[in-house]
């Protein structure tokens, strides 16, 4: 029996992709692991591998298509001893979305129903079983038709035979076939009624403008922003940060790393801070899980990385842990594979606390969006020269950065955030404590 290759789900917020690449033609074998696409997501361009082997019988979707969505046929697995011959009443290739918008909503629902769990069908009661599960069960001595299968349509996989015993072999897998089936993220929250697109493109007919195509990742960030100003509490808190002895201090560091080819920056320091900050108020390590709070024991400070067309939200984890140098590695290594949109889904999922550090462009003072679940962003204003008051009464200047703490009222009170900015400020107007 044929097998229907699925677009898969590869983060969290994925509903639909662009199949970038076959990796494969037909008439390839290919084994469990084997990459058979790139696929680009809302956020990234990832590799889909292979679950188990085969023979490529048809590509259902072209290169380049755009718009697949979740669970959607994409290409058509041969079993052992079939032909392509077999696969005629295969799904036929997949439509471009914009010729399908009429039918996309029974498409979707249809992609959706979970696939039967028995492995048997009422012809023959022929087993579905992958090649290489059968050999691990003749080796094991075990019946395939007391498994339940866990691939598609009920089909029974290396993974359904490698745990099962002989004696035990006819009882039911404990996991329900659907349970391996890629899973789509839940909807994200829809955007506010508002004027169509139909009435606002009128509005300005007659206007020169360029149409600009949202990408999934446009589509996710507003999405999301618009569910976290919809849904959050946000408050805010402002503090000025003397930087004076911070920039003497960093010059200091780097003079003397220069030979190790390491150069810390002002961000290097205020991630540091952070993470430090966290660990002195564990209160305020926290997100929000719809029903409950979930304080975290390590330090997991995200960093806003703009890209064309976006932004990532690297996590640096144990963050509290790591020491400068190594924060500053490692923050250029996630900044550079986010531009290319070459991170992991584990390397931007996580973490409760982001920084947003928009300085470098003149930028004074602004109030970041949280980033459900975390429960509160800094936003990072420019150093500027300005004239202060001394410690003994006398004007002077001061390098002076401006800082506002975005919090979530449900994770964090007024109280609670106001310590956790001030010991922000105390690490980084006294940079030497945090190597103590």
């Amino acid at each position: 029996m044929a097998i229907e290759i699925l677009m898969p789900a590869l983060s969290p917020t994925m509903e639909e992709g662009t199949l970038a690449k076959w990796l494969v033609k037909e008439g390839d074998t290919v084994s469990a692991g084997d990459l058979l696409a790139e696929i680009e997501t809302d956020k990234a361009t990832m590799e889909f591998e292979a679950v188990e082997e085969g023979v490529v019988g048809k590509l259902l979707v072209a290169e380049g298509t755009e718009g697949v969505k979740v669970n959607t046929p994409i290409a058509v697995m041969l079993d052992e001893g079939e032909s392509a011959a077999d696969i005629s009443s295969a799904p036929a290739k997949a439509e471009a979305p914009a010729a399908k918008q009429a039918d996309a909503a029974p498409q979707a629902a249809s992609a959706a129903k979970p696939a039967p769990a028995a492995p048997k069908t009422g012809d023959g009661n022929r087993v579905f079983a992958s090649p290489l599960a059968r050999r691990i069960a003749a080796d094991k001595g075990i019946d395939l038709a007391g498994i339940t299968g866990s691939g598609p349509h009920g089909r029974i996989v290396k993974a359904d035979v490698e745990g099962a015993k002989p004696a035990s072999a006819s009882a039911p897998a404990a996991a329900p076939a659907e349970a391996a089936a890629p899973k789509a993220a839940a909807p994200a929250a829809a955007a506010p009624s508002g004027p169509s697109s139909d009435a606002v493109v009128a509005m300005y007919q007659g206007r020169a403008y360029e149409e600009v195509k949202l990408d999934g990742m446009r589509k996710t960030i507003a999405a999301r922003l618009t569910e976290a100003k919809q849904t959050v509490p946000h408050f805010y808190l402002r503090r000025e940060i003397r930087l004076d002895a911070l920039m003497k201090f960093r010059a200091e560091l780097n003079k003397q790393l220069e030979p190790r080819g390491v150069k810390l920056s002002v961000n290097d320091f205020i991630i540091k801070a952070c993470a430090l900050a966290l660990q002195a108020v564990p209160n305020a390590n926290a997100v929000w899980a719809g029903d409950k709070v979930l304080r975290l024991k390590p330090s997991d400070v995200a960093v806003a990385v703009a890209i064309e067309g976006g932004l990532f939200t690297p996590v640096l984890r144990d963050a509290e842990m790591k020491s400068l140098s190594a924060l500053s590695a490692e923050m250029k290594d996630l900044a550079k594979r986010a531009r290319d949109r070459k991170l992991a889904p584990q390397e931007y999922q996580g973490g409760t606390f982001a920084i947003s550090n928009l300085g470098m462009f003149g930028i004074e003072n602004f109030d970041a969006v949280i980033n459900p679940p975390h429960g509160a962003i800094l936003a990072v204003g420019a150093g500027l020269q300005k004239p202060v008051v001394g410690k003994d009464g006398e004007l002077t200047v001061a390098t002076v950065m401006s800082v506002t703490l975005s919090v979530d009222h449900r994770v964090i009170d007024g109280a609670l955030g106001a310590e956790l900015l001030g010991k922000i400020v105390e690490n980084l107007e006294s940079p030497m404590v945090m190597l103590a």
